[in-house]
């Protein structure tokens, strides 16, 4: 699909012909769409503009060609960041005659030197579309050059270049790129940066890469007792420094944590892969945290150098019990492990792919095996090294993994004793699992009676349920208590899960460990979705806290060269396939109706076997005072005031538009 976005204009008559068709060109897309590169407008997406600046000239420190950076903060919602790397090229562009290359790079999607990886062998951005994104969604941007001792600028207005670039002059002491811009308020608001904000983004930034100096200044009058008019960060430690600043003074199982750093393997062409840096610790009386990154972006998703880590900690452990004769050390999980831990890994790997634009989900499948592979030797030699701190952190998890089977029986005890004594009360279409097997047991809720059929088939009998529904289910958040009592499908969801409602909802009767919602990856798929979401939400608040609601991710098209067939989980990842593995051949495409169309391999595969499935687990805000701007959201969203949902669609239509000119 071409990069234009086409929207359906009708003409004053009503009629719908070539006419009625708009084509937005250049940098109008992201003024017209800016949720689909951004992710919104709201504060998190106004920040996200910083971080996309920043992200470049943190990949110039990552390549080797800058040692600082400098970000400030001025008054007027003005920031300005500045590295002394090799600056953006400014000569004339070989496909644009009469441009410089740094127009090119600021007004045009998908332009930048990270296509290759000829300029950057890891890098943050990756589809061209940062700083022209943060240009075309600013009032004012001012880029300087400082290259061949000659410096250079050039200024924009909501991403227009307001003159050619111009010839400074002579600057012989100075190197890199600078960029000052100021967000429009036609697109953000009134919104301000939050210095408390930017100041925490910055610092961090410093502990991602230990070669690089990151100095911090903002204006006076934004200062606080947080945020100091100046720093400098510089960690030499990288990860391990930001660990123990993060622990503070806590005890912890371990007097050393488990930090450390690797690099990857060289691939069959002689590149080299990248790396890993890892530091984690198991405080004793408090809960901990996890920070994930790829090439210094924040993944607050996780992903699959998640998934390498915890399987490399999860193998480790078990095989230190083994070799000190805990047989039950076989048992343990990843949770086990990770739960109550402060975590932090940090990868660079070439060519990553994300979940979206915003980069919050690592997609990368070779990730999980990197990471696991360059783990798992430092780990086994931080338990067999000392074996009283082996031994110490293996007792530690072990009891939590004693708790947690604890109360797995006591809550299989409850579903058996509802499953005999309460057979009639539990809903006729449910298709429940036998649950004395091994591994957890799980509740799939799917969309009508052909998804469940196939469901069915596809299940693990022992620890797999199918719970079919009829459809949409109603809205919660806009229907009356005597509406929702007497909705049959609310009541055989509330049967089904058997832990209660409202504020009788105790997630220790739950008679599953895991509700998987598993709906079509189509519109409808993601509104029957929502509506779920929203009843757990509302209905089953604790159940949500608890871990224990997520969503299944089927695939939306079957792709096959030959021999070989991937599944891709939307249009993006599709066309990300047929960019990398199917590359130059020639592709069928499949795409799947529905979860019926599937057919029970297929299904089992890509979404319910847990060796091979992906799930998006649904969370709350960590601090409960939180949970009112989520109930806020969710009542204006799902709730009966129609305006509402209007503007937000006006804001973040951009994806709907784009999966309709595909379909």
């Amino acid at each position: 699909m071409s990069d234009d976005l086409f929207e359906n204009t009708p003409t004053s008559s009503g009629d719908y012909d070539a006419s009625s068709i708009e084509v937005l060109e250049g940098l109008e897309p992201v003024r017209r769409r800016p949720g689909m590169y951004i992710g919104g407008t709201d504060d998190r997406a106004l920040h996200h503009l910083v971080a996309e600046v920043l992200d470049n000239a943190m990949d110039e420190a990552v390549a080797g060609h800058a040692s600082r950076i400098e970000m400030r903060l001025d008054e007027g919602n003005r920031v300005t960041i500045a590295d002394n790397g090799r600056g953006i090229p400014v000569g004339e562009h070989p496909k644009y005659p009469g441009k410089s290359t740094l127009e090119v790079i600021l007004t045009t999607l998908h332009s930048g030197g990270k296509f290759s990886g000829k300029a950057y062998a890891t890098s943050g951005g990756l589809h061209g579309v940062g700083v022209s994104v943060v240009n075309a969604l600013s009032d004012h941007t001012r880029v300087e050059v400082a290259r061949d001792k000659t410096l250079y600028a050039q200024e924009f207005s909501k991403g227009a270049p307001t003159g050619k670039i111009e010839e400074i002059g002579s600057t012989p002491n100075r190197r890199g790129t600078t960029v000052t811009f100021v967000p429009d308020t036609e697109i953000f608001g009134d919104r301000k940066f939050n210095p408390k904000r930017l100041f925490k983004l910055a610092r961090s930034k410093a502990y991602l890469f230990a070669g690089v100096e990151i100095r911090w200044k903002c204006a006076d009058s934004l200062t606080s007792e947080d945020v100091p008019a100046e720093a400098v960060f510089k960690f030499p430690g990288g990860l391990a420094d930001h660990l123990t600043e993060q622990l503070g003074g806590r005890e912890c199982v371990t007097a050393q944590p488990f930090a450390g750093k690797q690099d990857f393997p060289e691939n069959d062409e002689g590149l080299q892969l990248g790396s890993v840096e890892w530091a984690i610790a198991w405080p004793l009386y408090s809960d901990g945290s996890t920070s994930w990154y790829c090439n210094t972006v924040p993944t607050p998703d996780g992903g699959t150098h998640e998934q390498g880590l915890r399987a490399a900690l999860t193998k480790g452990l078990r095989a230190f019990g083994e070799l000190t004769g805990t047989k039950k050390a076989k048992d343990l999980t990843a949770d086990d492990i990770m739960v109550g831990a402060e975590v932090m890994l940090s990868v660079f790997i070439r060519d990553p792919q994300f979940q979206s634009q915003t980069k919050d989900r690592l997609t990368s499948p070779e990730a999980a095996r990197l990471v696991e592979n360059a783990v798992r030797d430092h780990f086994d030699h931080f338990l067999s090294d000392n074996m009283d701190r082996g031994k110490a952190l293996l007792g530690q998890v072990m009891e939590r993994m004693d708790e947690r089977l604890r109360r797995k029986q006591e809550r299989e005890i409850k579903r058996k004793t509802a499953t005999n004594a309460k057979k009639l009360r539990l809903p006729g279409k449910l298709t429940d699992c036998s649950g004395d097997g091994e591994g957890e047991t799980e509740l799939f809720i799917v969309e009508g009676d052909s998804a469940g059929g196939s469901a069915k088939q596809a299940r693990n009998r022992k620890t797999q349920a199918i719970l079919p529904i009829r459809g949409k289910i109603l809205n919660v958040a806009s229907a009356t208590a005597d509406k929702i009592r007497a909705n049959s499908e609310i009541a055989d969801l509330s049967l089904a899960m058997g832990c209660g409602t409202r504020k009788e909802c105790d997630p220790e009767n739950l008679r599953y460990d895991r509700i998987i919602i598993m709906t079509d990856a189509d519109v409808d798929g993601a509104h029957i979705a929502t509506l779920l979401m929203t009843f757990f939400f509302q209905e089953m608040t604790e159940v949500v806290r608890g871990g224990h609601l997520y969503l299944a991710q089927p695939p939306l098209y079957r792709l096959t060269a030959g021999k070989e067939s991937r599944y891709a989980r939307d249009d993006e990842h599709r066309k990300e396939l047929e960019e990398t593995v199917f590359k130059g051949k020639k592709v069928d495409v499949g795409r799947f109706k529905g979860l019926g169309e599937m057919n029970p391999a297929q299904l089992r595969e890509t979404t319910m076997d847990p060796e091979t499935r992906s799930l998006v687990r649904i969370t709350l805000p960590q601090e409960f005072e939180q949970r009112a701007v989520v109930k806020e959201l969710v009542d204006q969203l799902m709730g009966r005031n129609p305006e509402h949902r209007f503007n937000f669609i006006q804001n973040n239509a951009g994806d709907m538009d784009r999966d309709m000119i595909d379909a």
